[in-house]
């Protein structure tokens, strides 16, 4: 969280969020405070949790739509946390503080726990059904009205400017290289199939797995984007997470292995084509682009942790090299789908 924000939350402020859902925030345990301020509470015994956006960062409209989205999602049959209204029945309670606000929401707590990279879980059962809870969103968000649900076009995310993050001298070459992706990305067709409502961020630490079941939460990235990108994501982050540190090779065997599971679990519910596979790449190299800009926007690079700095340095020597995160023969992994 920037600085700036973190001396305008205080616990007073994070006693009367609870209160404002008849929780109560004595003994919260916080969860996250990356992008909100993220804290299980209890109310009446029963743990939830809640959340407060800064008005930097999102508007209460965009809030309101995400949230509404997520309750659509739970209405059919898809594991996510339900949104609970608050006292005066609000999904969004707003906490003005000096002269910005804070958004205040509450969840169902999801339950199970989250899988580690050297759990036993991790492997091709879980990579199934994570494509399969991925595609489930997918075929119902096509028939979502959406008419009253303000996110953001992927495209007006401040992070699609990286020049206002990174060095534009010493990066020149990678923000001119994000420009013309950007807008390779742009020229792609828009379709209800393949373009809508996504979460945009489902990487394992955003869901809980129970009783054989993917649970989904944190849909705090979610916007307008194509549903692809919903399929690197988590390719991406798997492979980055567990392999960062090995050679291209190692990170693209690893890379076929988990895709082609994924995707077995994706098209068991919703069709994919060949065509779109093959921009898989695209969306792989956006979320490159896009990790750089958050990693230098979110925190003091020059103050960082060694580990911190090392990991961004990795990410812009691939940029500089035009090196995927992964290199996938993605003809082969289709023929592997049986379609």
């Amino acid at each position: 969280m920037e600085q700036w924000v973190e001396k305008l939350f205080t616990e007073d402020v994070l006693k009367e969020a609870a209160a404002r859902y008849g929780a109560n925030a004595t003994n919260a345990k916080k969860l996250g405070d990356f992008e909100n301020y993220v804290y299980e509470v209890e109310r009446n015994g029963t743990p939830y949790i809640l959340r407060l956006t800064h008005s930097s960062h999102r508007s209460k409209q965009e809030v309101e739509g995400e949230l509404k989205w997520i309750n659509f999602l739970h209405g059919h049959d898809v594991h996510v946390s339900l949104v609970h209204t608050s006292k005066n029945d609000e999904l969004v309670e707003v906490l003005p503080v000096e002269d910005s606000f804070f958004f205040v929401c509450l969840f169902d707590k999801a339950p199970g726990t989250s899988v580690k990279m050297n759990s036993p879980e991790f492997g091709p059962e879980l990579f199934e059904k994570w494509g399969a809870i991925t595609a489930k969103m997918h075929l119902a968000t096509e028939h979502y009205q959406d008419s009253e649900t303000e996110r953001l076009q992927w495209d007006e995310d401040d992070l699609i400017e990286l020049e206002n993050f990174i060095d534009a001298n010493e990066d020149e070459a990678i923000i001119i290289g994000n420009r013309q992706l950007v807008a390779n990305i742009q020229q792609l067709p828009q379709t209800k199939e393949t373009f809508g409502l996504i979460h945009s961020d489902i990487h394992m630490g955003n869901f809980f797995y129970y009783e054989g079941d993917i649970h989904v939460f944190d849909f705090d990235d979610a916007m307008y984007f194509y549903f692809i990108s919903d399929i690197a994501i988590p390719l991406y982050y798997s492979t980055w997470w567990k392999y960062r540190e090995e050679t291209l090779e190692k990170r693209s065997a690893f890379g076929t292995e988990f895709l082609t599971h994924f995707l077995k679990g994706y098209v068991s519910v919703r069709p994919m084509t060949l065509e779109w596979l093959e921009r898989l790449p695209l969306f792989l190299k956006l979320r490159d682009y896009t990790l750089y800009g958050v990693f230098h926007k979110k925190m003091d690079l020059s103050n960082g942790h060694e580990q911190e700095n090392k990991r961004v340095a990795g990410i812009r020597e691939r940029l500089i090299k035009d090196e995927p995160i992964v290199n996938l023969n993605y003809q082969e992994i289709w023929k592997q789908l049986n379609i």
